[in-house]
């Protein structure tokens, strides 16, 4: 290496040091870094060029934390962590006295990033503008030592310049994620520049088309779609929404169950994105009046994902929503989904019945898909025959017949229930049981010698009984196939990254609704927010429970007048554990705050 110079911060002398002093690596750690030095050098910039052919440049630019964080050591401070390029950098922030930046892309202003600063400038100096706060400038940078570079940004912008560390490699990424969509957005923009007059559904514009209007197939429309894409598998994100609005188009993804807005683009390329998207999903991209459903199958690594697209016309346009649907998260062990032991015992009893109905309830983005597809992963065998009715269907699995409703050729949930019976089903799933004729189809298959299994939207497991007497059903159909309901909800889980510790009067809890059966102290457990989870203190999902066994002292209390009330009583007196009283136990276990309690869970009062 050339950076032998001791004075300087970043010389493997110095970064050494530093990471020994904060227990980051060991000794041994850094004689067998420094014995491979050259080898490993090789061999990342061998990796980088065949990542990216033409860049030479961050090929060659390998550094000593580089090399390190290759090594994915493990700490030498006890913990079972790795030392990662985070944790090297975050380390190095607190020895040179400057504070450590976990960038959150999802809170990056793109016109800041990428009109601050010329793209090669920031490239050169990896320098990424992360925000304006009363007159001064906020910068990113792996090297905070380049105070030339910081003084002549401060007299381009006339703002005093604040300097924060942060990874290389997230710096190297975001530079060229933002640029490269910043791009892609303003050639678009500059090819279909003309009147931004736009009211979408609201009045009615007349406009002649330019000889060079945006097609949906331009290349920076393409690039620009592709990494929406993109960002959005790296943040995790289940849905994306692309809404008009009067003068932008705004860009939001849902994370962990909660919408962030992404990016607000210029309205006058927002028809230009939907165009791509509904060309890549098969939509008819010259239908603006009326919804439309499609889908997109692409990569996420090396899995296949499938996005399941949505139009609707709105008052300034289009409006689309993807949902993605990655088969990780929706083909799952049921052990893994959140069942306490006693619960997952009694569901796989009901599914495992040879014939009735098993319903699994709950409002939409409730988890119940990832249900009864994990479910029928668990059935799934060469000498069963799975047939499944779906609007539309979420993903694709060569184990399952998999039929859509196509309401326009008179496919509907009720209309190919009377016909997949000749096709000799064992288990059948129904999307959503939304209508008596489907119900009353759905009960004769049962009736009929097969297992069925559908969702409700009711607000916990009990009132799935009324629900389907409101329905319709007769009382006597529901005693002869019902076998079990599931209620269910999301409830995010603490981040294990950054959870700690506190404690709360039980009393308090108590007066909250929240029934922890002790008395005294409480010792709960919450997240103080970290690079992992982006500051909220939550990172990932996990599923809470309401089994409902439809035992024969309910079935007697199924009549035409049933008392909602009484049932609730009668399930709890034969062992029901109530969504919330699952909820209370994930808190008491850690897994999840007393707020996520209160916000997903209701009870009767």
């Amino acid at each position: 290496m050339t950076d032998t110079d001791k004075h300087n911060p970043l010389s493997s002398e110095s970064v050494c040091r530093a990471l020994l002093k904060k227990r980051i690596i060991s000794r041994e750690q850094i004689k067998e870094t420094l014995e491979k030095m050259e080898i490993l050098k090789r061999k990342i910039e061998k990796s980088r060029l065949k990542q990216h052919p033409s860049g030479i440049k961050t090929a060659a630019d390998v550094s000593i934390i580089d090399i390190i964080a290759s090594q994915k050591y493990q700490r030498a401070d006890g913990s079972l962590k790795v030392a990662d390029e985070d944790t090297i950098f975050q380390a190095l922030a607190e020895e040179w006295g400057l504070p450590f930046k976990k960038i959150d892309p999802l809170k990056l202003n793109l016109n800041l990033v990428t009109t601050t600063i010329p793209r090669s400038f920031a490239m050169r100096h990896k320098i990424l503008p992360v925000s304006v706060e009363n007159g001064c400038l906020t910068v990113a940078t792996p090297d905070p030592f380049n105070v030339e570079v910081f003084d002549d940004i401060a007299r381009a912008i006339q703002m005093r310049v604040i300097v924060v560390v942060s990874s290389k490699s997230d710096i190297v990424k975001l530079i060229d994620e933002f640029f490269g969509f910043k791009r892609s957005i303003a050639a678009a923009e500059h090819q279909f520049a003309g009147p931004s007059v736009d009211l979408g559904n609201l009045e009615q514009y007349f406009r002649l088309s330019s000889p060079d209007e945006l097609p949906s197939n331009d290349k920076h429309i393409i690039n620009a779609v592709n990494h929406l894409f993109s960002y959005a598998f790296d943040q995790r994100a289940s849905d994306i929404h692309i809404e008009p609005k009067r003068n932008i188009s705004l860009v939001r993804m849902r994370i962990d169950g909660v919408l962030h807005t992404v990016y607000e683009l210029p309205k006058n390329v927002h028809s230009a994105v939907i165009s791509r998207i509904k060309n890549l999903s098969r939509l008819d991209m010259a239908e603006k009046r009326r919804p439309q459903d499609g889908r997109i199958k692409t990569d996420k690594g090396s899995v296949a994902v499938e996005i399941r697209v949505s139009t609707l016309p709105v008052a300034f346009g289009e409006k689309v929503v993807m949902r993605i649907m990655d088969p990780d998260v929706l083909f799952q062990d049921l052990e893994n989904l959140g069942f306490t032991p006693t619960d997952l015992i009694r569901y796989n009893q009901f599914v495992n019945i040879p014939h009735g109905i098993v319903l699994v309830c709950g409002p939409t983005g409730s988890g119940k898909s990832t249900t009864l597809y994990s479910t029928l992963r668990q059935l799934s065998s060469p000498g069963i025959n799975i047939t499944t009715i779906e609007d539309p269907i979420e993903m694709i699995h060569e184990d399952f017949n998999q039929i859509a409703v196509q309401p326009a050729v008179d496919i509907t949930f009720a209309t190919i229930l009377r016909n997949i019976l000749r096709q000799d089903p064992d288990i059948i799933m129904i999307g959503e049981m939304r209508d008596v004729e489907t119900a009353h189809n759905a009960i004769q298959a049962a009736m009929t010698g097969h297992l069925v299994l559908s969702t409700l939207h009711t607000n916990d497991a009990p009132s799935t009984i009324t629900r389907l007497l409101d329905l319709g059903v007769p009382p006597f159909l529901i005693q002869a196939t019902l076998v079990g309901v599931l209620g269910q909800r999301l409830v995010r889980k603490i981040c294990t990254q950054c959870s700690e510790q506190f404690e709360m009067e039980s009393n308090e809890l108590n007066a909250m609704g929240l029934e922890v059966k002790m008395n005294g102290i409480v010792n709960l457990h919450r997240g103080k927010g970290c690079i992992n989870c982006r500051g909220t203190g939550y990172f990932g999902r996990t599923s809470i429970f309401e089994v409902l066994p439809y035992s024969e002292t309910i079935k007697k209390m199924t009549t035409a007048d049933t008392d909602l009330q009484s049932i609730r009583t009668k399930a709890r007196e034969e062992g029901m554990v109530t969504l919330r009283e699952n909820a209370v136990k994930k808190l008491l276990k850690g897994i999840t705050t007393y707020q996520e309690v209160l916000r997903v869970t209701w009870e009767k009062i």
